[in-house]
């Protein structure tokens, strides 16, 4: 049963991780970049860390006792990474600098006909696409973009050969990137300009290096980091109740959220300027415990005012002041809603996926597409979450994909297709719990131009466990 997957970051891995444990060896990983990583791969900007606690943002089967700190640092999740891959022996089946343009469904033999870049084509059984929804960097499509005459660049694709010390650089957005490399940058460049289109709620971040008798503690007592885990993961699924409808936790977070910025910003002016006015969960919720102070510095200036255009020396705002800049770094987010994009992946009859899509990204599961028979999705659509640890929803969907290659490798040549009914009932049960939840409340990155929220999970991490934890076969159509 040959599978070809797509992506070496953590969707990726997680799927090889789940294969080769269960004696599986027959499959391939194709990877546009020259090495592995993912978000951990591209993200190098100043102070990229994780918000979710390392102990819980591991495979639950591989702790790491040697993490430096609670919420490790992008290099050291990287380096995480890449030892697994060691020590598990995926790195022979790995294809570097190959990227998947496109996939086609024979109806006939029943497989996958994978093309790459490199002129290369695979055929394969399975076809597990796991490029996540956070990949592809989001640039404003704001009026004289190309104009600007200084350096620009996106947080996600940092320029490290431009030197910031002393030059005067404008930062579009404050997300959860700009609340971690704004505070680094701060210090050294002269000015610095942030554009806020609105404000986040940011909570305080409880980190802490790991000292080495820490380290040494998980090391010899692993039932302790274990311990530790289960209190990130409670703490994960209490915060993800305020999310979907507990009103008690919500106001909680949000008195938590409102005395974080009230003790760290004085100045009633700037406070009102950086107090959000929509609920809290709506947009990503974000952590951090510099952000605030750096906005305090004398040389760092909040414009809310919205931006009307980029001009060749800077940026113009709705009440007509041109902010002259030498450097624009955008911390925009991402294209969540464009998954599996630019992939052109088409069934037996030449539809397209991204066609089936246009109201929005859906599968059952977040895994399977009616139609589109053996193509088993890693992160995919309403699988994303406001709270927890997304490795922990990765292993589940791993597990589910492994249990549906077991089936068809005890019959050769067929494929399982997803019964349209039991996709349209799934989705239809997802898409009314989400309406319910506070991501409904305000526009942002979960929700698509029609309202639709393709991104995130409904529910509780746990709850996801049980309903993947089998596959039902009979939710699905033998093709043979």
């Amino acid at each position: 049963m040959a599978v070809v997957i797509v992506g070496a970051g953590f969707g990726g891995v997680a799927m090889a991780l789940e294969l080769v444990r269960s004696g599986h060896h027959d499959f391939v990983i194709l990877e546009m970049a020259s090495e592995a990583g993912g978000v951990w791969r591209e993200n190098t900007y100043p102070g990229a860390a994780c918000d979710v606690p390392s102990p819980y943002y591991s495979f639950s089967f591989a702790p790491n006792p040697s993490w430096p700190r609670r919420y490790s640092e992008q290099r050291d999740i990287k380096d995480y990474l890449n030892r697994l891959m060691d020590d598990y022996g995926l790195r022979p089946h790995i294809r570097f600098n190959t990227e998947v343009t496109g996939a086609d469904f024979d109806a006939a033999t029943r497989r996958w006909r994978i093309e790459t870049n490199t002129g290369e084509t695979l055929d394969a059984d399975v076809f597990v696409p796991a490029t996540g929804q956070l990949s592809r960097p989001a640039i404003p499509a704001i009026s004289g973009r190309e104009s600007f005459a200084g350096v620009s660049f996106h947080s996600a694709e940092w320029n490290h050969d431009y030197e910031l010390a002393g030059k005067r650089v404008a930062v579009i957005g404050t997300g959860a990137s700009a609340v971690q490399f704004v505070p680094r940058i701060q210090p050294v460049v002269a000015d610095l300009t942030v554009f806020q289109r609105s404000a986040p709620y940011i909570l305080p971040k409880p980190d802490t290096a790991y000292g080495r008798l820490h380290r040494l503690t998980f090391r010899r007592r692993p039932l302790l980091q274990s311990a530790e885990r289960l209190l990130c993961w409670s703490g994960g699924e209490l915060a993800a109740l305020g999310l979907v409808g507990n009103r008690s936790i919500a106001r909680f977070v949000g008195w938590i959220a409102k005395w974080n910025l009230r003790i760290q910003i004085p100045d009633e002016k700037l406070r009102a300027a950086l107090t959000p006015d929509y609920p809290i969960g709506c947009k990503c919720v974000v952590f951090g415990n510099n952000f605030y102070a750096a906005l305090t510095e004398t040389n760092v200036h909040v414009v809310t005012e919205a931006i009307t255009e980029i001009t060749p020396r800077g940026i113009r705002t709705a009440d007509g002041v041109e902010h002259d800049v030498d450097a624009i770094i955008y911390g925009t987010g991402f294209l969540a809603q464009e998954l599996l994009a630019p992939m052109k992946i088409r069934d037996h009859n030449g539809r397209d996926l991204h066609d089936v899509w246009a109201a929005g990204a859906r599968a059952y599961l977040g895994i399977a597409v009616p139609g589109f028979p053996n193509l088993f999705i890693m992160y995919g659509p309403n699988t994303n979450l406001g709270s927890g640890s997304i490795i922990y929803m990765l292993e589940r969907q791993a597990r589910y994909i492994r249990q549906l290659i077991e089936h068809l490798d005890t019959r050769p040549g067929t494929a399982l297709d997803v019964r349209a009914d039991v996709e349209r009932r799934y989705d239809t049960e997802v898409q009314r719990r989400l309406a319910s939840t506070v991501w409904a409340s305000c526009a942002s990155w979960y929700r698509s131009e029609t309202g639709r929220i393709s991104t995130n999970w409904p529910g509780l991490v746990s709850e996801y466990d049980r309903r993947t934890h089998r596959v039902e076969i009979a939710d699905y159509r033998l093709m043979s």
